[in-house]
């Protein structure tokens, strides 16, 4: 237990001092198993890890979806998206901000990045509020949230890596995040509300649209309705795989973004190099966090935790809302899909062990991911609004997401005391 919480401390010292996560893990996981062993079969476990993780044909979906999501960026389906939702609800009070949040949700069922959805609105929804005199708080904070539907709308690429690591159904992952992700978008379309009705001058009424422009504008999103429900209607009806899903998804993406955007060699080239990039990055930390679960198994840490656990006079309801006030914490000061690598292996077992379901724990884990893109000092989405519209203050970004980060844990909460609300799809698949 001792060297395993040093193993822990150690790492968390490396990424302070600006170490990147991804080393760290692959670094202190490799020495705490040598410590145990030896150097050579530490190095050798090391390297197995890295080689079973690259032939991996589960973690062929993480590729495809990330370069499904950058090409539905590519394509500028993004602005029909928001185009739709403006014309129907922009004309009421905060309509625009409530337009950008549909928008997300919109965009997330076919991108399961958050801040490549964050990115995207920021471009289109940002302008269109500000020739409305949007408030700068309630503008940045609508995208910061909208743009976190991305990890929980599936098709998510944290569910993935997620169902990967505790050998869950990702098909029934997908099925699980929709009720939750519907919830989402309501729970922030009524914050939107409330915070206007508290202060109109925040959102102001945009342009009413005609019925004529209304009708035009749902062409737009008639092709992203049809993939989604190819790619979620084929998972659930057992038509082919997660990983199969992902496959037609991309080249169903490619080829509308090639009657959108006609052939242009550089731009596929960029799309290309830009989901080769984030892959990288995801393999690096998925073989790191291996590693560095190996390295805590060897040291005993979860047969520890778990007699801990055991032995404390608590309900196991309590034990998850423990753990939840834990990722609350972490996601304060770690990037979210490092969050989830680390945790993730020592926190599923204890959930298993205590009864719950695997797959409600799943989504559980990407509401707190959610949070912690929008929390306070590392929230990511902010940062991506704040590059994109780098003349808005930091301080005014948080000051925006502070209302929808009360409704995230809310929301939390909601899924914790009702579970069936998560595992109803799921179930009957």
């Amino acid at each position: 237990m001792l060297i395993s919480l040093l193993g822990l401390i150690i790492l968390l010292i490396s990424l302070f001092v600006g170490l990147p996560i991804a080393w760290g893990m692959l670094l202190v996981g490799t020495l705490g198993f040598s410590f145990y062993t030896d150097f050579e079969a530490a190095y050798t476990m090391a390297a197995q890890t890295a080689f079973d993780t690259g032939l991996s044909y589960s973690f062929t979906v993480l590729p495809l979806f990330v370069l499904m999501g950058n090409l539905v960026n590519a394509s500028g389906l993004s602005k029909d998206m928001y185009t739709a939702a403006n014309a129907f609800i922009g004309h009421m009070r905060g309509g625009l901000a409530m337009a950008t949040i549909l928008a997300c949700g919109a965009f997330s069922t076919l991108c399961g990045s958050s801040m490549a959805t964050t990115a995207a609105m920021s471009r289109v929804a940002m302008p269109n509020m500000r020739k409305f005199n949007y408030d700068d708080r309630l503008a940045a904070g609508s995208i910061a949230a909208g743009g976190t539907l991305g990890v929980l709308i599936p098709p998510s690429v944290i569910m993935v890596v997620y169902g990967i690591l505790t050998e869950t159904d990702i098909g029934k992952l997908f099925a699980a995040g929709v009720i939750p992700g519907a919830l989402a978008i309501l729970m922030y379309l009524l914050t939107v509300l409330v915070l206007t009705i508290i202060n109109p001058k925040l959102g102001m009424p945009g342009a009413r649209s005609t019925w004529k422009e209304r009708l035009h504008s749902i062409k737009g999103i008639f092709t992203i309705t049809i993939l989604f429900l190819v790619i979620m209607g084929g998972i659930y009806g057992g038509i082919f795989t997660p990983t199969e899903a992902a496959g037609i998804g991309a080249f169903c993406t490619f080829l509308i973004t090639l009657k959108r955007r006609g052939w242009q060699p550089k731009l596929y080239l960029t799309v290309l190099l830009e989901a080769s990039h984030t892959t990288a990055i995801m393999f690096a930390l998925v073989i790191g966090a291996l590693v560095f679960n190996n390295f805590l198994t060897v040291a005993g840490l979860p047969n520890h935790l778990l007699a801990f656990i055991n032995g404390l006079d608590v309900s196991p309801l309590t034990i998850i809302f423990i753990i939840c006030l834990i990722y609350l914490v972490l996601g304060c000061f770690l990037e979210t899909m490092s969050m989830v690598m680390l945790t993730v292996p020592i926190f599923y077992p204890i959930v298993s062990s205590l009864g719950f379901d695997l797959i409600w724990f799943g989504i559980i884990v990407v509401v707190a991911a959610e949070i912690s893109l929008i929390a306070p000092p590392l929230g990511l989405n902010i940062f991506m609004i704040k590059n994109v519209m780098p003349e808005i203050p930091l301080r005014t970004i948080f000051y925006g997401t502070a209302p929808f980060v009360l409704t995230d844990i809310l929301r939390m909460v909601l899924l914790i005391l009702l579970p069936g609300m998560v595992l109803l799809i799921p179930n009957s698949m």
